[in-house]
């Protein structure tokens, strides 16, 4: 069983320490959080204890810690704990800077210890089968991915400026889902994006609203729409075309029920959040953790991972920018 330290105590630890406590082979045992109160709530429904990082990190009973403390503090907890000799599950992204993400994998990868990015869409079930059955050849040779992810508000403007902007906190989703369905990252970004849902996240420096194509050297196209707002709900789709066919993923729905009268056919809306849409995918994201760290099995989503979509977030900030084309080079990927 391993012993599991948490850093981070909000809203998204709070779902990975659910995670952590429905697998039988984890233990969380040390919470930290800059903010005491929320640690010592979390800790205290988890039979946790509340330290600091730095004690967790340090503490040779810890075999590994899942980070979920906000994105500024990524790459240097990602290194102390590297160092330090534990295996390490991190929330995207892994830097708003893409040169101190390639010198964190150069950092980490130098311990040999094991770094997990929790992209954990490529977990849920749902989007797990349409992969599998992609890869099994069941619609032939893909040819055109479309991708939505359209949240159902914008999150408060205080996150907005911290957040490192659509492409590289919410978009980075749906970058690493292309790159992990594709089988790699794209030639080329193509991006357009407005401030159409509220006026003060323009004025904040960042949009809300964008769709972003990635042409791939072979020719495939992937499409990418993103909305800070959709008012029926969390909006999560995917469309793949192949010469044989198409693979194509539903929102999860509230409910089954289906009415249909002479009027029309109404069903559910959406699942509101991502909370309630993606919790069996943090779950089964863990167990992979776990299972990769207990087997000494490579990450189900590495490091390299974190670094190829953060590099598209890169080309699509700049292609917004200037209307134009972004190449997509092996440099931006640590390759050069």
């Amino acid at each position: 069983m391993l012993t599991i330290g948490l850093l981070g105590a909000g809203r998204i630890g709070q779902v990975h320490a659910r995670a952590i406590a429905s697998n039988a082979n984890s233990r969380l045992a040390a919470i930290s959080d800059v903010h005491a109160p929320a640690a010592e709530a979390l800790a205290a429904t988890c039979g946790a204890e509340v330290r600091s990082s730095e004690q967790i990190i340090a503490d040779p009973a810890i075999d590994a810690v899942l980070i979920a403390t906000p994105t500024d503090t990524h790459s240097p907890l990602i290194e102390a704990a590297t160092a330090a000799g534990k295996a390490v599950l991190c929330e995207k992204p892994v830097d708003l800077s893409l040169d101190r993400a390639l010198a964190c994998k150069a950092a980490a990868d130098s311990t040999g210890r094991p770094v997990m990015v929790g992209f954990n869409r490529r977990f849920d079930p749902s989007f797990a089968a349409a992969k599998a059955a992609f890869d099994a050849g069941e619609i032939g040779k893909g040819e055109l991915l479309s991708i939505t992810s359209f949240d159902p508000a914008p999150p408060p403007l205080a996150y907005i400026g911290v957040s490192g902007g659509l492409f590289r906190d919410m978009a980075i989703h749906d970058f690493d889902m292309a790159s992990w369905i594709m089988g790699g990252v794209p030639e080329t970004v193509t991006a357009t994006a407005s401030s159409l849902v509220d006026p003060a996240i323009g004025e904040a420096g960042d949009v809300d609203t964008a769709v972003i194509v990635l042409r791939y050297a072979d020719g495939r196209i992937c499409v990418i729409r993103n909305s800070r707002r959709a008012a029926y709900g969390y909006d999560q789709r995917l469309e793949y075309l192949g010469s044989e066919g198409m693979l194509s993923v539903e929102n999860v729905l509230e409910n089954t029920v289906r009415k249909s009268t002479g009027t029309g056919v109404e069903s559910a809306k959406p699942e509101f959040f991502f909370l309630q849409r993606y919790m069996r995918a943090y779950e089964i994201e863990w167990a992979a953790f776990v299972a990769a760290v207990e087997g000494g099995t490579p990450m189900p989503a590495t490091l390299q991972d974190g670094i190829n979509a953060l590099a598209i977030a890169e080309a699509a900030t700049l292609s917004a920018k200037t209307g134009t084309p972004v190449a997509v080079t092996p440099e931006m990927l640590g390759q050069g």
